[in-house]
């Protein structure tokens, strides 16, 4: 033991907490092209989070993030199958602006949709693009959660262009997935100035010292934790949060009490 943590020595001794269920708000479910995941069906998934001690995986599908018709329905049945353990964000794809108003249609009668997922880098299009207008309006109307893909020098989604979506959108809550990966310092600025954007961990938490800047920089309270499932394995993730040089408040923020607040758990 590297750290005087109780929590990371119940962690490390019994393999989960019972005070710390721990929420993935960073997931993806069902196969991807080119590549093969071990725990890709949704009761793979719930195995891999019951050995991590995870209690729910907000996850957008593979799929909904190219067909947005075809994934967020096969999401929907995860939802169905599993309503304890996941809820989903709906995937939106701007290159088919045709969609999006049926899309948000649909989204009101789904049960466990608790926001959406942008993924601008992969669909080439501008989180700022008009073509996005109609979710954010609707994200901002009702207070609801979106997961952006965001990237350091992206042309689409780095923490510059969060910044100007940020005061617009006042009453959405924009998670920047990866947290601005590489661009550290304007991803802490734009969390620090803007009360309603939050760092979330996916893939940061692999560099060192990442996590200690952001809770000194920003505080604890405007991180949530996230792993890419089934892209990583959720416990190498967790071994970063809980032997980070951090406090155990600091903790149980990351690893399930923002998220809690954030989704409504």
């Amino acid at each position: 033991m590297t750290n005087d943590s109780a929590l990371t020595r119940e962690i490390v001794a019994a393999g989960k907490s019972a005070s710390c269920p721990i929420i993935d708000t960073h997931a993806h479910y069902g196969p991807y092209q080119g590549i093969y995941f071990p725990q890709v069906t949704a009761a793979q998934m719930v195995e891999t989070m019951d050995r991590c001690g995870v209690r729910i995986t907000i996850s957008a599908g593979h799929t909904a993030l190219v067909d947005p018709d075809r994934g967020n329905a096969e999401m929907a049945q995860v939802l169905q199958e599993f309503p304890d353990r996941f809820r989903a964000y709906w995937g939106i794809n701007p290159n088919y602006p045709e969609h999006i108003a049926p899309d948000l249609a649909q989204f009101e009668n789904r049960t466990g949709f608790v926001g959406f997922k942008f993924l601008s880098d992969y669909h080439k299009v501008p989180i700022t693009d008009e073509r996005y207008a109609p979710v954010l309006e609707y994200a901002n109307e009702r207070a609801l959660p979106i997961l952006m893909h965001t990237w350091g020098g992206s042309a689409f989604d780095s923490p510059a262009h969060v910044a100007k979506l940020a005061p617009k959108y006042p009453g959405a809550t924009f998670l920047m997935g990866h947290s601005g990966h590489g661009a550290w310092q304007e991803a802490m600025q734009v969390a620090g100035q803007h009360d309603n954007v939050i760092l979330e961990l996916c893939a940061a938490y692999s560099v060192r010292g990442v996590i200690e800047a952001f809770v000194e920089k920003v505080g604890s309270e405007k991180i949530t934790f996230g792993t890419d499932l089934p892209w990583f394995d959720p416990h190498y993730g967790i071994g970063c949060v809980l032997f980070a040089r951090i406090g155990d408040e600091d903790r149980h923020n990351i690893l399930h009490r923002n998220a809690e607040r954030i989704f409504g758990l």
